[in-house]
């Protein structure tokens, strides 16, 4: 079996500064793809900017907990980072991954609470708002009417302003976005080269892309 070419890529530390742990597997596990992980301790994680999702191998004698934010710049609790996909996450790290998320966000309130105030139309049809759950024309239209008064400053001022639950409807919107099949992808950047990628991240953190 192969697997695809950027499977085997270095991963690049700068690009994710931290992880959350999703699932720590002490024992190793006999079903996964990457031979080292067999029968060697492993941890999935998710990155605390891009929302990578990782495997990597701790080391000797650490502690780990679940939902633990792990530092990835040295010295580290964790070694040999891979990039790993949705399909590839177990059901505990599954399991773990809205909360972790959520803490992501919170952590980051200020960079994604911005995206209420600067989401673009995608064409003449669709609003980049509308590709969150729970966001329809009436919502949007809201959102629209409210930050042309004054800017969104925290969740809590879209909730009280639009009736929204924002942290929620971004948590759900990025596990989609991390398993796939989607024809518009606002935050992770996709594998398939047929989607259209908006790049919402690189605008929130202010890079070029």
């Amino acid at each position: 079996m192969s697997f695809p070419h950027w499977r085997h890529h270095h991963f690049d530390k700068r690009r994710e500064p931290a992880v959350y742990i999703l699932d720590y597997l002490e024992m190793g596990n006999p079903s996964d793809i990457h031979y080292e992980h067999r029968n060697q301790p492993f941890i999935q994680g998710i990155g605390v900017k891009y929302f990578s999702l990782l495997e990597a191998t701790p080391l000797i004698g650490v502690r780990i907990d679940y939902l633990e934010r792990v530092d990835l710049s040295y010295p580290s609790k964790l070694k040999r980072i891979i990039p790993i996909s949705y399909s590839e996450l177990t059901s505990v790290a599954r399991s773990n991954l809205p909360e972790a998320i959520r803490r992501i966000l919170l952590e980051n309130e200020k960079v994604f609470v911005e995206f209420f105030n600067i989401a673009e139309p995608i064409n003449i049809r669709l609003h980049s708002l509308e590709l969150l759950p729970d966001i329809g024309k009436k919502t949007m239209n809201s959102i629209l009417d409210e930050r042309r008064q004054r800017r969104f400053t925290s969740f809590n001022d879209v909730k009280e302003r639009v009736g929204l639950d924002p942290v929620k409807a971004l948590v759900e919107r990025v596990i989609r976005e991390l398993g796939g099949g989607e024809k518009y992808y606002l935050f992770i950047k996709p594998r398939d080269r047929n989607v259209l990628y908006l790049g919402y991240l690189e605008r929130l953190y202010g890079e070029v892309f």
